[in-house]
């Protein structure tokens, strides 16, 4: 068995080695990003893919539900407003330059 010129953080890894970090690398990528098949309105999605400026259909999709994820993120974090008690020894003035 040969040894595989692949130095990962300072360590020589033999080829058994860099083969099994290959393998195990290759199904957390799998699971990351999994193949789902779904029924969209195409005049919808091909105005997302206009509007976004966007070079693919996939990217398009990905980033409208970055986006809505954002969106409510923020409307639970306004849900809080005036929600939290306020401290009372708490001067906004003394902390402007």
């Amino acid at each position: 068995m040969g040894v595989l010129p692949c130095f990962l953080f300072g360590v020589r890894w033999n080829y058994f080695m860099a083969c099994v970090l290959c393998c195990v690398y290759s199904c957390v990528a799998l699971e990351l990003a999994m193949a789902t098949n779904l029924s969209i309105d195409n005049n919808l999605l091909d105005e997302a893919l206009h509007i976004s400026g966007l070079k693919t259909k996939k990217d398009t999709v990905n980033q409208a539900l970055m986006e809505f994820v954002q969106r409510r993120k923020q409307r639970e974090i306004t849900a809080l407003f005036g929600k939290l008690p306020q401290d009372p020894d708490y001067d906004y003035k003394k902390s402007r330059k």
